[in-house]
């Protein structure tokens, strides 16, 4: 194989730049030409394809973001986008894709190479951590670490006031990134959508704390919960504040909601590790002509497996973090 490319598609997520640094370094290092698609699939459909080289890359293993940029394109979707995309490749004579993305970036793949006989290579990029073939995707270690700074600064003038704050995270509807912040960050409450939530659960909590002298809490709640247990994505923090006034409507509460902030900033050195372990096997499995395949990490050691059968898997929700992070601060 002579020619490859990468592309970074959906929602940026830290550790992207560390996998296109891998890929591109990797790939030279494999006397392969290296091509960067701009904007992801969009920039596939349009030509927006750039030669890259080692200085390329150079400085960007620790940026947030992605150097390649990024776009939602409902057009790859539809067969002539598909088709678009193809011409591309073949007009730049690139032999195998590196697709860096979450689950609607690795759809598109699968077309690539299931329909149109492209070589393509899948890298988790997302920070919901929602992927089940992987115990972790790129960025969602980065996350976990923005919030868990951000509810470490809320604590101090939450605590100055005696004050409750429901601080709103992303996560789609996963809740992993809810579970491990409220977890390192010791906060009095976690909600997530595999469980839904319960006010008058959340009003025993801060009235529970009261009771020993402690009047500031820390409510983390996961994008797309409801007290019904179904998905309602959108101000969730005010909601879960209205609910918990409606029981208790003398309390000092405030909400808050990090939004893209948990996209933001440089990337933890496990996610500078991973994208670099995961680009570099990107390749390898390219140069071997291998096809339809993700890169995945499961008890530290990183692997690739075949898309479909990995795409297939079930999210298995994390009980044992869900328990600790909530019954670790009653006591």
């Amino acid at each position: 194989m002579k020619k490859i490319a990468v592309l970074t598609s959906g929602g940026d997520s830290q550790g992207m730049n560390a996998a296109v640094y891998a890929t591109v370094r990797a790939a030279l290092s494999n006397g392969m030409e290296i091509y960067g698609i701009n904007h992801g699939y969009r920039g596939l459909i349009d030509g927006d394809v750039t030669k890259l080289d080692a200085k390329s890359v150079e400085g960007i293993v620790h940026r947030g973001g992605t150097v390649l940029g990024t776009a939602r394109c409902p057009e790859m979707k539809t067969p002539e986008g598909q088709k678009k995309a193809v011409a591309t490749l073949k007009k730049f004579g690139i032999e195998g894709l590196v697709v860096i993305g979450g689950d609607g970036s690795f759809a598109g793949a699968k077309v690539l190479s299931t329909v149109y006989g492209i070589k393509v290579i899948g890298i988790p990029g997302t920070i919901d951590n929602d992927l089940a073939y992987t115990d972790y995707t790129l960025g969602f270690d980065s996350a976990v670490a923005v919030v868990v700074n951000n509810v470490n600064m809320l604590r101090d003038t939450m605590s100055c006031n005696d004050r409750t704050c429901v601080v709103e995270v992303m996560g789609r509807d996963c809740g992993d990134i809810a579970m491990f912040a409220a977890l390192c960050c010791g906060a009095e409450a976690v909600c997530v959508p595999e469980k839904g939530y319960d006010p008058d659960a959340l009003a025993e909590v801060i009235k529970r704390n009261a009771s020993k002298d402690k009047f500031d809490n820390i409510i983390i709640v996961a994008e797309g919960i409801r007290s019904d247990g179904t998905l309602d994505k959108g101000h969730e923090a005010d909601k879960v504040m209205k609910d918990i006034l409606d029981r208790l409507p003398t309390l000092n509460i405030r909400s808050i909601s990090l939004g893209h902030l948990q996209r933001s900033g440089d990337a933890t050195v496990y996610d500078r590790k991973l994208g670099i372990l995961m680009g570099n096997l990107a390749v390898e499995c390219l140069a071997e002509g291998k096809t339809d395949r993700v890169i995945g990490i499961k008890n530290d050691k990183v692997f690739d497996e075949d898309m479909v059968s990995a795409l297939s898997e079930k999210k298995q929700f994390n009980q044992r973090i869900y328990d600790l992070a909530n019954n670790l601060v009653k006591y």
